[in-house]
């Protein structure tokens, strides 16, 4: 197998943890006869400093023309001064509306490991957590006609966001939630706020015709702020979630916090090819540039997720059993964790941890 990759490492921590991500990445080329090349290219505030905008035409088309793409993190308070446009965020937004990408997958997994890492009582936890948001990623408010008034009829500065969807991008991205429950424990919560939005009772509407399509998953409707509150409180009770774009960026994080860390989680996002776009959910944290202690798990585990989407299914579980297997181990842990291992020092083991479990 030759697959070109397209590296956005990005700002802050980003360089760090994708440099982990690729080391497993190589170790399991190594191990299975397979190329991977990577192109490296700029986003975010670096790309700023360097070009002056957040996503250069460079780097949109090598994204274009590669089979993925492995992105770090983008942001950071030396660019917040900047406007809406020009913002590193921007980027994001970008690579997501040119690739087309608009389903963002965020599996939330609690290992058997970092079970005392869980902030939620055990007998709350005690049977796992095993979860995934899908995250409709190109519409809403974050895509939305977006507007400043200087001076409102109260001579006040005032702004809105519109949040916008239509029938068809609703029935792509319940489709993709109820693909995947068929592949999972066959039961989808769609997350709305229908007693309040319009957009929402739009999208309730159409998720409850999908629903008929797929008479053997379990459906059920749930407003966002109780769903806040169960995820807490009885996150097992969840198999796939799936919701808009600004309600599923909150969600995440939040059932991320479940895991014992938002460095463990992993996302991707896929359109209607092969091709997707990978990264961890968390930020880019500038205050631990350089400093070499940041888990990188989510983006190796990205990784992991980007090999399953390219059709090497295997090869994808096997990262993930490498991380498995070195958490259970325990001799390796970063600080988020209660460690005092390295960033590199978790990418070499799991890269080691790859060579060990992968065939000779």
């Amino acid at each position: 197998m030759n697959k070109t990759i397209a590296v956005i490492k990005g700002d802050g921590i980003g360089p760090e943890i994708v440099s982990e991500a690729l080391k497993v990445l190589d170790k399991v080329a190594e191990k299975y006869g397979h190329t991977f090349t990577y192109k490296e290219v700029l986003a975010g505030g670096c790309a700023i400093d360097a070009t002056g905008m957040p996503l250069p035409q460079k780097t949109i088309d090598t994204c274009l023309e590669s089979d993925s793409v492995l992105l770090g993190a983008v942001g950071g308070p030396k660019w917040d001064h900047l406007g809406g446009e020009t913002r590193p965020e921007k980027a994001l937004l970008g690579i997501r509306h040119e690739l087309g990408l608009y389903a963002n997958i965020r599996p939330s997994k609690l290992f058997d490991a970092l079970k005392n890492a869980c902030p939620l009582k055990d007998e709350i936890v005690g049977n796992g957590l095993d979860l995934v948001i899908v995250r409709e990623l190109i519409g809403g408010a974050y895509f939305g006609k977006k507007v400043i008034i200087e001076k409102n009829e109260n001579g006040e500065k005032a702004a809105y966001d519109t949040m916008i969807y239509s029938v068809s991008e609703i029935e792509r991205i319940a489709r993709v939630a109820f693909d995947m429950a068929r592949k999972r424990r066959k039961k989808v919560t769609s997350v709305d706020k229908a007693n309040v939005l319009e957009s929402s009772r739009l999208w309730r509407e159409v998720l409850h015709r999908i629903a008929k399509e797929y008479p053997d998953v379990e459906y059920s409707d749930m407003l966002v702020d109780n769903t806040a509150m169960q995820l807490v409180r009885n996150p097992g009770q969840f198999d796939v979630i799936v919701t808009e774009n600004m309600f599923g960026d909150i969600l995440s994080d939040e059932a991320s916090m479940i895991t014992g860390s938002i460095g463990m989680i992993p996302s991707s996002s896929l359109g209607e090819g092969t091709r997707g776009m990978y990264e961890p959910i968390h930020g880019s944290a500038p205050k631990y540039k350089g400093l070499n202690v940041i888990n990188p798990v989510a983006t190796i585990l990205s990784g992991g997720m980007l090999l399953e989407n390219i059709g090497e299914q295997a090869l994808g579980e096997l990262v993930e059993r490498a991380v498995t297997e070195v958490l259970r181990e325990g001799r390796v842990r970063t600080k988020d964790m209660g460690g005092t291992s390295t960033t590199s020092d978790m990418g070499d083991a799991i890269a080691a941890k790859v060579r060990e479990l992968g065939r000779s």
